[in-house]
């Protein structure tokens, strides 16, 4: 098949879709549960980040386990598919129980947060891995990979802007009973997701995925497909970079607001303009990849995003606003096409080795994603913990100082490193444009 198939707008925005259901919890788990864990749920910091670091530790080795199942899958649905089919209402329900506070101990709700939290990891692990490796099954041409990858960043941020809205539908549902707010606010959110997935699962189709795979993938063959894939490398080192500063900046934005500014009631407004920068900054995205490489355009936006962290060192509401969006529309750039370099690495990896293994190049990404995310984790509930911070109290100076070089000092300084981490990727249009048609060759002498 040509790999200029044209894809119809309905799958395009079928695809999209799901990243909307998926963002959804994604979103609220990243931004609002170790806030929930400490001021609602009843736990520490310290208790919180040591769960998040043990969870996603976990989280990243299950994922080229379930990377190794999906290259295995077979079914009349595919390889992918079907776990957009099955995986989507399980998904709910353990991120309704993880937003859930029992009736138990101290010890007992610790224990209760570790199962629910993991098992919600394992699950998203075994629908984020196979919806994000369908994009390289429904075409193989690399703009049309950026123009998707584009696609679902927007839905991923509406998403964003609906989590945005996550303390007012917490007060609307539950009043002055804030567990139960955040219980039913799940619920919906946990609706709207299944619904989403369900829509991807009938609206896209897999053309150019590889035979399942009849065995396991050893780990050494595992390492093999890491070592032979040198634009995969840099992908993964990069995803370490983001996903650590996302998990960071995501998780303490509400105790910036919340402490360092006196403005609890503004954390939706931000969060709103926040996701909304970035939403142009997509759409202004679309315009420019047809002028730069991907390369180009994802440090462009990350240098540009640096100017939001960096405006947090100023205490001003205006000031603040003005970085948010400057840095917003930046972040959108890199938003935009960040997944497509993963897709394009599997045609790398196959010209490589002559395999085509899409789950496990995805899950290997995952893997290194969910690293970050562990590290990311960890840091903010030892920097609460040793700056002194107590829920619902005025903080101290120490705790403030400790909250500002989480929201700006660490995320400026991971900034910088991911875009001298991308700066080293290898792959350029023209050159993956020559691979991909080097593979329709070897394919066409193989059918003769």
């Amino acid at each position: 098949m040509s790999k200029n198939l044209p894809l119809s707008l309905g799958e395009k925005t079928g695809y999209g879709l799901g990243d909307f259901g998926i963002g959804l919890l994604f979103h609220t788990t990243s931004i609002y549960l170790l806030i929930f864990y400490t001021d609602v749920f009843g736990i520490s910091a310290i208790a919180a980040s040591t769960l998040f670091l043990v969870a996603r530790l976990w989280d990243a080795i299950n994922d080229p386990i379930v990377g190794g199942i999906v290259d295995r899958t077979r079914s009349s649905w595919g390889k992918f598919r079907p776990y957009l089919l099955f995986g989507p209402i399980p998904l709910g329900i353990a991120g309704v129980l993880c937003f859930t506070v029992p009736d138990l101990s101290d010890v007992g709700k610790l224990i209760y947060a570790y199962v629910t939290y993991i098992t919600f990891g394992m699950i998203y692990t075994l629908v984020a891995v196979p919806y994000s490796a369908l994009t390289s099954s429904i075409t193989m041409d690399s703009a049309e990979r950026g123009a998707l990858s584009g696609l679902r960043a927007m839905f991923t941020l509406m998403a964003g802007m609906l989590v945005a809205s996550l303390p007012l539908l917490v007060t609307a549902f539950g009043g002055e009973d804030t567990a139960g707010g955040y219980q039913k606010s799940i619920m919906l959110f946990s609706a709207l997701m299944v619904a989403c997935l369900f829509v991807t699962f009938y609206t896209t189709k897999e053309r150019y995925s590889a035979p399942p795979q009849k065995q396991a993938i050893s780990l050494a063959e595992i390492i093999s497909i890491l070592k032979t894939n040198r634009p995969l490398q840099i992908v993964c080192l990069a995803f370490v970079v983001s996903f650590g500063n996302m998990s960071i900046a995501g998780s303490v934005g509400t105790y910036f607001f919340t402490y360092n500014l006196g403005r609890p009631d503004l954390i939706p407004v931000f969060m709103l303009i926040n996701v909304s920068t970035v939403f142009v900054g997509i759409l202004i995205c679309q315009l420019v990849q047809k002028k730069l490489e991907k390369k180009q355009i994802i440090i462009l936006g990350t240098l540009i995003g640096m100017i939001r962290p960096l405006s947090m060192y100023f205490p001003d509401i205006n000031i603040i606003l003005t970085g948010s969006v400057i840095g917003g529309i930046g972040q959108g750039f890199a938003v935009a096409v960040i997944w497509a370099f993963v897709a394009d690495t599997i045609e790398y990896g196959q010209y490589k080795t002559g395999q085509r293994n899409e789950g496990m190049t995805y899950a290997l990404v995952g893997f290194f994603m969910k690293m970050g995310g562990a590290l990311g984790a960890m840091i903010p509930g030892f920097v609460l913990n040793y700056t002194g911070y107590v829920p619902n109290v005025e903080q101290t100076e120490l705790t403030l100082s400790g909250i500002t070089m989480l929201c700006a000092t660490i995320p400026l300084l991971l900034y910088g490193c991911f875009a001298l981490v991308m700066s080293r990727y290898p792959l350029d249009k023209k050159t993956h444009d020559r691979i991909v048609c080097e593979l329709e060759q070897r394919q066409a002498t193989v059918n003769v």
